[in-house]
């Protein structure tokens, strides 16, 4: 009998024991990171890394090929639209000016000689024409004389004479009339034949200035002023047309291009105000530009900068930055927790029995932040919950905070 009653009450504890949940496993509360539900203002932000770069970028091309002679201008160096950076030279290019302006100096020449072909052209003409005109009239005055001497009587000028004397006033009168007209046309194509010749002349001066221009290039100057950011060339080096010779930069205007994961740009607008940190201080800006296209999971956001900024902005510093998307009012929110998605529902370890245990509820999210979620149901104002990853717990719904 004792035997039995001690069979039974074995049985009795392990089926007790059976039923027993698990102990709650111990967490380090230093481990952990918690924070307090909240009720107010929440403001919807997207954050992403980026640099700060100038507004205003002077390229510097070589505009003709040449070997570099000297570089006058370390990068770093502020400049001047004049300065010269780095000088080129090209013995061709010289042998090409002295070429045009051989040919704008013989062009000028056959102008010269052409105007004095023409002027003497037209005097012989309006000689040629004084000299028939006198002809003309003396041979008219001749046949007036023949006709007098006809109506005096027969016998004084034959018929034969008097019409030879017609007719010669006659042709002189012809020949004097065609050559007035040679004359005109003359004088009408003079003007067009001058102007041919002074548009050649005009061509090769553009020529010949061009010419100067790629000649005067091979100064390379800055163009703009600013500070001299790069210039990669060593002295006796070859450039190609058109080679990047110098990058200048205004350093005073600056602006940020941020990198923002695709998955948070879908709501960023422009003229959305945006802070960009610098390390040392943060900066208040303005959405300007929004790259249509992403690349490598993120789009680029420009943001506006305000004239007078800090010293510790320069061009190149990496910053980090935050797009304000959204204000919402008298809305429920917490710290946004290691894990869970907007508009999900995850379980969160809340803290109970003063903070020495916590329990996992489930909690729907709604709209997220940076920093910050919303919470649509499963917490109230004042709730603590953790919001380190507990995955590690999953298979427990409680745990003690030492």
């Amino acid at each position: 009998m004792p035997a039995g009653i001690a069979v039974l009450a074995v049985l009795l504890v392990t089926v007790g024991l059976s039923r027993l949940k698990p102990a709650a496993p111990a967490v380090d509360r230093a481990t952990v990171w918690m924070d307090t539900v909240e009720q107010g203002l929440m403001v919807i932000q997207v954050s992403g890394p980026g640099n700060l770069v100038p507004e205003q970028i002077r390229w510097i091309p070589a505009e003709v090929q040449g070997r570099v002679e000297r570089k006058l201008v370390q990068p770093g160096t502020e400049v001047t639209a004049g300065t010269v950076l780095v000088e080129l030279s090209n013995p061709d290019v010289q042998l090409q000016l002295l070429e045009s302006e051989r040919q704008l100096s013989a062009a000028e020449q056959q102008l010269v000689m052409l105007e004095t072909s023409l002027e003497t052209q037209r005097l012989n003409q309006e000689g040629l024409i004084a000299q028939v005109r006198s002809q003309h009239l003396e041979a008219r005055r001749n046949a007036l004389d023949l006709e007098e001497l006809s109506r005096k009587g027969e016998g004084y000028v034959s018929d034969s004479e008097l019409q030879t004397a017609r007719e010669r006033a006659e042709e002189l009168e012809t020949r004097l009339g065609l050559e007035r007209r040679r004359l005109e046309v003359m004088r009408e194509s003079e003007g067009p034949q001058l102007q041919v010749q002074r548009d050649q002349i005009e061509r090769l001066r553009r020529i010949v200035a061009f010419q100067n221009d790629r000649i005067a290039s091979m100064m390379v100057r800055a163009g703009i002023d600013g500070v001299l950011q790069e210039m990669d060339l060593e002295e006796g080096q070859w450039v190609m047309n058109g080679q990047t010779l110098a990058r200048v930069v205004v350093p005073e205007r600056l602006k940020a291009e941020l990198r923002i994961p695709q998955t948070q740009a879908t709501n960023v607008a422009l003229g959305q105000r945006a802070f960009v940190d610098t390390r040392t201080d943060t900066i208040q800006g303005q959405v300007v530009r929004i790259d249509p296209a992403a690349q490598g999971g993120v789009v680029v956001v420009d943001v506006s900068l305000p004239a007078e900024l800090p010293r510790s902005a320069r061009p190149g510093l990496a910053v980090e930055g935050v797009v304000e998307l959204e204000r919402l009012d008298d809305v429920l929110y917490v710290g946004r927790p290691a894990y869970g998605q907007a508009f999900n529902t995850v379980g969160l370890f809340k803290l109970v029995e003063g903070g020495s245990h916590a329990e996992r509820v489930n909690v729907r999210l709604g709209r997220s932040s940076v920093k910050f979620i919303e919470i649509m149901d499963g917490l109230q104002v004042g709730d603590v919950v953790v919001l380190t990853d507990m995955s590690q717990w999953d298979a427990y719904d409680r745990v003690r905070l030492r």
